[in-house]
């Protein structure tokens, strides 16, 4: 991964301070997000948003040219929105966790994948992170095309003995096996069954006639030190790292100009390509574990169990962080130990959250859209997480 730096301008904090409303009790979650704000953490803007046993309780924003309704690329939280489709469909009992991927495509079983299962590629652990040589933009925009060459890869390392971040495929593989068995992309079951119901401002697939809403991702603006650190942990061309996030590909994926171009928002890449707001991620979690206008919960409490459940153990071997999978989510409870046991969600690089948490009852969705340093969740996520359950505790 290839990323544009800035030199940091604090003049580009929003004068305007947190606009937007809070329910009565959660004031302090208002007042942290300001805190937030006035050290400068917002810069060019972020969106905060949360629900409470499916009411929305939170709905902030900050940052010049940023309203509540502005949307940006959110990155890996599309991962979220594609594995919600594939737990419905776990818990319609159209596709079962333990039968083999080839079962239902059959070009995957090439270069001894036929072994591998659905739960092991939900859970990372399948080695298809990349191809050799890489992908190009325009590859890596489609997920079919994707789909297509990663049928031919030979995994990384042996399925099952180790897991590692499938970070710009995952939506592609898990993708094609929906379309296998359901005879629709994943994209379009995600319109059809999430988006459209709820009338989510969260889209795997951006209209032309949203376009106009659509604040470019701006690039990092590290300090010098983190500068000097960013540049001396580039990944080695040929490790597991660079072959994730196609960085060993001439020329090398650089995320910015990857959501920053029409094509990827216009065919809502399923891993990477989601486009949205804090309302509309926020909004869709609150949908699968609360009633919302008279819709029943999404996600049946087993289904919640079986992919919150941490199916990771040890080290990322593509990232090196430690022991936060689920099936196709991450296990956020192991993230932040505020949150319950079956919390769930993703993060997304530019430093974006999106979680439901059964057990307070709590939604939760920061969007921000700038880049934040290291990337993935943004350090301020644990603190306004936080604040938030610790006003629903208190209502």
């Amino acid at each position: 991964m290839t990323e544009a730096f800035e030199v940091p301008d604090v003049s580009e904090v929003s004068e305007a301070g947190v606009q937007g409303t809070v329910a009565d009790g959660f004031e302090g979650v208002r007042e942290e997000f300001d805190a937030v704000l006035a050290e400068g953490l917002t810069t060019s803007g972020a969106q905060l948003t949360a629900y409470l046993n499916g009411r929305q309780v939170v709905d902030l924003w900050a940052g010049d040219g940023m309203a509540g309704d502005s949307l940006t690329g959110v990155f890996s939280v599309s991962k979220g929105a594609a594995h919600l489709v594939v737990a419905l469909l776990v818990q319609d009992g159209v596709l079962e966790l333990d039968r083999e991927v080839a079962h239902y495509w059959p070009e995957f079983a090439a270069e001894e994948k036929g072994r591998i299962t659905l739960r092991q590629l939900l859970s990372h652990s399948a080695g298809v992170i990349g191809v050799e040589g890489g992908f190009s933009t325009a590859e890596l925009a489609d997920d079919r095309v994707l789909a297509e060459r990663l049928a031919g890869q030979r995994p990384f390392w042996e399925p099952g003995t180790a897991y590692g971040y499938h970070a710009l495929v995952i939506g592609a593989l898990t993708g094609e096996v929906v379309r296998r068995v359901a005879g629709r992309s994943i994209q379009e079951l995600f319109e059809e069954r999430i988006r459209a119901p709820y009338g989510l401002d969260f889209h795997l697939g951006l209209p032309e006639a949203l376009e106009s809403r659509y604040l470019e991702v701006l690039p990092m603006q590290p300090t010098p030190e983190q500068r000097a650190e960013l540049e001396g942990n580039l990944p080695d061309p040929k490790s597991l790292a660079a072959i994730a996030f196609n960085s060993h590909a001439e020329p090398p994926t650089d995320l910015l100009d990857f959501i920053n171009t029409r094509a990827v928002r216009e065919l809502g890449q399923a891993s990477a390509g989601g486009v949205g707001n804090a309302r509309g991620v926020a909004a869709m979690y609150a949908a699968a574990i609360n009633e919302i206008d008279g819709r029943a919960p999404l996600l049946t409490p087993e289904t919640i169990a079986e992919f919150a459940r941490l199916h990771t153990v040890g080290a990322d071997v593509v990232t090196g962080e430690a022991e936060h999978f689920g099936l196709g989510f991450q296990a956020l409870g192991m993230r932040y130990p505020f949150l319950g046991a079956n919390a769930f969600g993703h993060s997304g690089a530019a430093g974006a959250q999106a979680f439901a948490d059964p057990g307070s009852g709590v939604a939760f969705g920061y969007v921000r859209r700038r880049f934040a340093f290291p990337g993935g969740a943004a350090p301020e996520n644990e603190r306004l997480a936080a604040a938030v359950v610790r006003a629903a505790a208190g209502v």
